[in-house]
């Protein structure tokens, strides 16, 4: 994880040296919420937040499927919380789109920064009617 959760500017790795059925297998492990599969493609060498087409690593789309213990295991193993992808998205954001509170706790509990993306995470809880998502953000100390 990035001490600073600033967005990231395409130094990130990419999956340019990996064949697309290798990407696309690791992604299909964090929809399916695969974490021991998915931890021994990262063992193998695959990048931890390497990004697919629109920009998501492997946390984003663990943290948008609602799976809490890869979710975990990506922020054990140092998953970047700070990535935003193409449409402006970041991990915080899926947690509080899909309401997972479990999430977005282990998110913040992390040090990922709710501010970053664009709608930001608090801007998601006010536009979807969330308060109680936008309760948790607030909790770290963390507003608007």
């Amino acid at each position: 994880m990035r001490d600073d959760n600033s967005e990231q500017t395409g130094t990130e790795p990419t999956s340019g040296e990996l064949s697309a059925p290798v990407v696309e297998g690791v992604f299909d492990l964090a929809r399916q919420g695969a974490t021991g599969p998915l931890g021994e493609m990262i063992d193998a060498g695959v990048p931890i937040d390497i990004r697919n087409d629109r920009g998501d690593t492997v946390l984003i789309v663990a943290a948008y499927q609602q799976h809490v213990d890869t979710v975990a295991e990506l922020l054990r193993r140092g998953a970047d919380t700070g990535v935003v992808n193409a449409m402006g998205q970041t991990a915080i954001a899926c947690a509080v789109f899909r309401g997972n509170e479990v999430i977005l706790r282990a998110l913040l509990d992390a040090g990922a920064n709710p501010g970053l993306g664009a709608p930001t995470g608090v801007q998601i809880a006010d536009q979807f009617g969330m308060p109680r998502m936008r309760e948790v953000i607030e909790s770290y100390g963390i507003g608007a």
